[in-house]
């Protein structure tokens, strides 16, 4: 046998107390929510990651009490399934959202499952412990460990997490792929982090190490074999004779002899030959992911740990601001909202936990500022003065193209500014990218549309000349507000309000009709609700549901107290606000702007898939967008939600989903919402109509259903939703090494690129663009995809000698369609990292260890029950390829 406890020595008696009290037993685990795809009951890659994640995070807030708060106690979570909803009530105190924690954990855990399906990952045996290549596969799990640790360390989070979910699956593949709990063993291996040592006892080039068998089940065909192995899987490398297979109806090596296999990713037998041991695999990758996290805690530190998950219910706060001569009064502005957010919220929990700072002008932009410190922001940001400039227009998209590539996801960012912007062309990206990282625009301009003259020079203006920032706010879900220097500061307090977690109610109708009425929905779950209008507005009245009316005049009134700053008016309603449909009616010249917000704990994620059932890993396989030809499912994660109701406070329900287009509010279609899973944990499904897939228009989704009490109740995704015309995916530096995303100063990277099309024929124009201007090739401009064709191309970035270590290199791949072949542009977007040299070697020729062998595994005292999503160890049961078409569309974000 190989030696792998942790010894009980390196245990203190209150963790061997709590070890028998809280070590679950294996049928308290979750089945896949799409296990009813491959085989129910299997605990999954995504299963594994969260509940690592919930395990060391309620570890983490053990050891550091919440400050004005009591201390948490373990005891109250025995017996419970561990929600990240519940941690953070406990933790933070009830309302605190862990919708940013959730979106970081579902980035590891796709990233984690994604290793079963990229092309670049799915077939290498390194990155899965397969075919014998146990010294090769530890080796690559150190390299990714190592660059989890590197980007995290130089702030780059979403690249942390992508390295970090293709360690993890690497890590949970050993425990399912090896022999390691054939050999008895029920902890994980003590040197698979520790490169220094050896895997000793390892099956040698010419051991036989499985026996023949028939069945699909093979409890018995590694008859007292005692060195470790794994199985071979496919045709590379081909099966030597004597080995043992991965094994299952896909794997065409188990149809040789030896006959079957040895993993255990599932519960069902057609994949698993040793499904029977499905739980005990399960149950030590659980413990070696809590390892590993724990890892990743003492390495970071628990702030750098905290931020590497989201650990918060913060918000970052990102400005972009206009620098030129006749900006004083909005700088000024900006100053004084950042110093009231910071005095507000130091040492709260919804202290901002990253700082973002841009200037810009004509004809530059930038640089960048980026700080965790309040005071270092404040200091750089006191140091910004209107200096210079003052024609029209400015650099502004690219100044917040700048801002979008280092901020947070699910952000809010503000700009600062009173003039159009000279880099119109810019605009399309820049929506996509505000997509890609789900971060919210708001535009605070200083300046009257109308006006045709220009700031200095006196040339004639376009009336058009602020579409660029319409179409951005719109595609990001926040707003244009124009107002004037006098109204400024008073304007500008909704950078406070709009980072105080506010849902947008929906309108009906979506857009305002001067003179008609709309209507929004209150319930009892919703604070501090806030009408907010701005335009050319004569007068206004709003209605509760009770029929008391309040009108455009300043001041307190019976539903709440009117503010007004020009033409910029702000409703604020008397808490509690009356439950039920209220009534909102405007008249103003032109199309007034009208965006009603409130405080709550009940929100939801979402992504879409495409459900795959014939192949290796059949299953779901996210899309951060519907793809144009194919079933799409929407996928729905509630945050916030009760997890132990009480009479009083029953459950929220959500039937169904609409789905409007944008911005004329047509609705598209009007589905169910199902239940997946387990109920705890607040996942729904629906299945996207066809006519919605048909069309390439923006759409919103607004779900509705009934709060506790039997009212109304509506929520809506933050932001807008397209139809992608056509899958365009890229991918960094690869083989024949597995994918990285490091560069190196003065080096020349390949990437490849790759267009697919599900729908009609498309012929399209390809484009590349990359930020910093470092130079790149492409030797694919256009491409002429029949239905269901693909393109690859191949591109050349170069990375010069001065390039700065840690900065973020953006590669953007564009499809436009060429004449009759409608549709929007298509944007990949591809992140990548420049590392100093010493910094690319030492991550990837791991020297010293990764976690000393002196560190025991995080106790399994407190190992919880968590609630899981489905992904996991199974992944290859549900996470599926596209129609045996593999293609890189970067992973779909909650």
């Amino acid at each position: 046998m190989l030696p792998a406890e942790v010894p009980l020595s390196l245990l203190g008696p209150s963790t061997l107390l709590l070890l028998q009290l809280l070590l679950p037993s294996t049928s308290a685990f979750f089945p896949n929510i799409w296990s009813l795809l491959a085989a129910p009951g299997s605990i999954t890659h995504q299963d594994l990651t969260e509940e690592a994640a919930l395990n060391v995070t309620l570890q983490l807030f053990l050891e550091q009490p919440p400050p004005g708060r009591p201390p948490l106690h373990l005891e109250d979570f025995v017996g419970r399934t561990l929600l990240a909803d519940d941690l953070f009530a406990a933790y933070f105190g009830p309302g605190y959202s862990s919708r940013r924690f959730r979106g970081a954990l579902g980035e590891v855990a796709r990233a984690n499952a994604a290793q079963d399906f990229l092309p670049i990952s799915r077939n290498n045996p390194d990155l899965h412990f397969d075919a014998e290549r146990l010294v090769q596969g530890r080796s690559h799990l150190v390299v990714a460990l190592r660059e989890t640790l590197v980007a995290a360390r130089a702030l780059e989070y979403t690249l942390a997490r992508q390295r970090l979910g293709a360690a993890l699956h690497a890590l949970q593949d050993f425990y399912s792929h090896s022999n390691w709990v054939e050999l008895g063993e029920q902890q994980p291996h003590p040197y698979l982090l520790w490169p220094r040592h050896e895997l000793w006892s390892l099956a040698q080039v010419g051991d036989p190490t499985c026996s023949d068998c028939e069945e699909l089940s093979c409890p018995r065909n590694m008859p007292e074999f005692t060195h470790l192995t794994s199985g071979y899987f496919g045709t590379y490398p081909p099966k030597p004779p004597g080995k043992c297979s991965h094994g299952g109806h896909f794997d065409q090596s188990s149809s040789q002899p030896p006959r079957g296999g040895i993993n255990k990713d599932s519960t069902s037998p057609s994949f698993s030959p040793h499904h029977m041991l499905h739980p005990q695999a399960a149950d030590v990758a659980l413990l070696a992911s809590i390892e590993a996290f724990s890892l990743l805690r003492s390495r970071l530190g628990d702030r750098g740990f905290s931020r590497l998950m989201d650990i918060t219910p913060a918000s970052s706060l990102s400005f972009v601001l206009d620098t030129t001569g006749s900006m004083g009064e909005e700088i000024n502005a900006a100053k004084i909202q950042a110093r009231r957010i910071m005095e507000q919220r130091r040492g709260s929990p919804v202290e901002p936990v990253h700082y973002v700072l841009v200037p810009f002008h004509d004809p530059g932009f930038g640089p960048v500022f980026t700080s965790s410190d309040p005071d270092s922001f404040w200091q750089q940001l006191n140091e910004i003065h209107a200096l210079g400039g003052g024609d029209e227009p400015e650099m502004c998209l690219s100044a917040l193209e700048l801002a979008l590539l280092h901020t947070p996801p699910l952000s809010d960012i503000f700009v600062f500014t009173d003039a159009s912007p000279k880099d119109a062309f810019l605009t399309n990206r820049v929506e996509s990218l505000t997509r890609e990282r789900r971060c919210r625009v708001t535009f605070l301009v200083t300046e009257d549309p109308s006006r045709i003259h220009g700031r200095a020079r006196r040339e004639v203006l376009s009336p058009l000349r602020f579409e660029p920032y319409e179409a951005v706010a719109l595609a990001s879900g926040g707003e244009v507000i124009f107002t004037k220097d006098q109204h400024i500061q008073d304007v500008a307090g909704i950078v406070g309000e709009s980072m105080a977690g506010l849902v947008t109610l929906p309108l009906e109708p979506p857009v305002i009709v001067p003179g008609k009425p709309c209507v929004f929905t209150v319930d009892r779950l919703l604070r501090k609700v806030t009408v907010r209008l701005h335009g050319d507005i004569s007068s206004f009245w709003i209605r509760s549901p009770t029929g008391e009316s309040q009108g455009q005049e300043e001041g307190m009134g019976p539903l709440g107290h009117t503010h007004r700053f020009g033409q910029f008016w702000m409703v604020t309603m008397t808490d509690p606000p009356q439950i039920g449909t209220w009534e909102l009616q405007v008249a103003a010249e032109g199309t007034p702007r009208v965006r009603v917000q409130a405080q709550t704990s009940l929100d939801f994620l979402f992504c879409f898939g495409i459900p795959m059932e014939d192949g290796p890993h059949p299953g779901l396989y996210p899309l951060s967008q519907p793809v144009a030809g194919l079933q799409t499912q929407l996928l729905v994660e509630l945050t916030g939600r009760v997890s132990r109701p009480t009479l009083e406070d029953s459950e929220p329900h959500f039937s169904h989903v609409v789905l409007r287009r944008i911005p004329e509010g047509t609705e598209l279609g009007r589905v169910s919402l199902e239940p997946v899973g387990p109920l705890e944990r607040g996942l729904l499904a629906a299945s996207l109509p066809t006519r919605l897939l048909s069309t390439s228009v923006p759409f919103s989704l607004e779900l509705i259903g009934q709060d506790g009490g039997g009212q109304g109740l509506h929520r809506a995704a933050p932001q807008p939703c397209m139809v992608a015309p056509v899958c365009t995916g890229s991918s960094g530096p690869g083989p024949p090494a597995p994918p990285r995303s490091f560069l190196a100063p003065g080096s020349k990277a390949p990437l490849s690129i790759r267009i697919t099309s599900f729908s009609g024929p498309q012929d399209l124009d390809l484009r590349t663009g990359v930020s910093p201007g470092f130079a790149l090739s492409s030797n694919l401009t256009s491409a002429r995809l029949a239905p269901n064709g693909s393109a690859w191309g191949r591109l050349w970035l170069e990375v010069p000698g001065s390039a700065a270590p840690n900065c973020v290199v953006m590669v953007t791949v564009t499809a436009v369609g060429q004449r009759g072949s409608p549709g929007p542009p298509t944007h990949a977007f591809l992140r990548l990292l420049v590392l100093a040299q010493e910094q690319l070697e030492a991550s990837a020729h791991p020297a010293g260890p990764v976690l000393p062998p002196a560190t025991p595994a995080l106790p399994p005292s407190t190992l919880v029950t968590g609630g899981r999503a489905g992904g996991g160890m199974a992944s290859k049961a549900w996470w599926g390829t596209l129609g045996g078409m593999l293609f890189l569309l970067g992973l779909a974000s909650w």
